[in-house]
């Protein structure tokens, strides 16, 4: 997994800018520390990228080490299975925090907190 810490505020409290966008291969995730939570960011087969919260409740496992196809990523520890859109649990976990994430127009993932 790895981690990223480099960040830039794009707006006082809603948006906060990462990384470059090249950090996430296509069918990959990477985790990044947002405003003290862990945010996994995961880019799909098409090119879009998709945000939930980094960590599955179920045993603290590592989701952006997680396997992903367009809709969901499975826990790598105990294969437990969050829909990427949602954060919603197919599995009987509680949900994840779901957030809205886009590339900028300089290339960089901007994370904004769900409202």
């Amino acid at each position: 997994m790895t981690t990223s810490s480099a960040q830039t505020r794009t707006t006082a409290r809603e948006a906060v800018r990462v990384g470059p966008g090249a950090e996430i291969p296509v069918g990959e995730g990477r985790a990044y520390a947002v405003d003290g939570d862990q945010v996994a960011v995961f880019r799909l087969r098409s090119g879009a990228l998709r945000a939930i919260s980094a960590i599955c409740p179920h045993a603290g496992g590592p989701l952006a080490d997680g396997q992903i196809d367009d809709q969901v990523v499975i826990c790598p520890l105990h294969l437990n299975v969050f829909e990427l859109d949602t954060g919603c649990s197919r599995s009987g976990q509680e949900k994840l925090l779901s957030y809205p994430v886009e590339e900028d127009a300089d290339g960089y993932v901007v994370i904004h907190q769900p409202e």
